[in-house]
């Protein structure tokens, strides 16, 4: 038979199983909180917030498009934020957000398109800052072909930002 524990044996127990799973759950959240630090510094993470065109060649993906950019028409008047987001403070910071969380998945796991190819909703949002700074022009443009909102900008002019589209081998046509 064997003896009924004392109530301090108890207590004792007890402790030592809550100490034990403190101690547990203090290292998960240190390596989690290790990890993701080293994963913020090694990616840069705090340069994202900013506005800086040289922050989107982070990624080396995205190399042949910042250096492409740089020697661009639009280098002079216009950085990346100017045609890639929103130009209100809600939209800007939303659109950010969604981005940074696409292309971190995309380039962890190595499925994005190459050559990298806008989506939907950031090509609506490149029109939208297409007409911001060129509305009048190509309002006129428009009116003369009579075609309205059926061509997007970079139909005809897809070279005006980036050069010709360029994959990580090069130009590809």
């Amino acid at each position: 038979m064997v003896p009924a524990m004392t109530t301090l044996a108890r207590r004792r127990c007890g402790r030592v199983g809550r100490t034990g799973l403190l101690v547990a759950l203090a290292l998960i959240l240190g390596l989690a909180a290790g990890i993701g630090g080293y994963t913020l510094v090694y990616a840069k993470a705090l340069s994202y917030m900013s506005s800086d065109s040289e922050v989107c060649a982070n990624c080396h993906i995205m190399n042949s498009q910042y250096d492409s950019w740089q020697k661009s028409s639009h280098h002079a008047a216009a950085g990346c934020v100017d045609c890639h987001l929103p130009h209100d403070f809600l939209g800007k910071w939303t659109a950010k957000a969604l981005n940074g969380y696409h292309h971190s998945k995309a380039f962890t796991l190595q499925d994005f398109d190459e050559p990298i190819r806008i989506k939907p909703g950031n090509a609506r949002i490149l029109q939208d800052n297409c007409l911001a700074c060129h509305g009048a022009l190509v309002h006129e443009a428009a009116a003369e072909t009579g075609r309205g909102d059926e061509f997007t900008c970079v139909h005809c002019h897809s070279s005006v930002g980036h050069g010709e589209r360029a994959g990580l081998g090069g130009p590809h046509s």
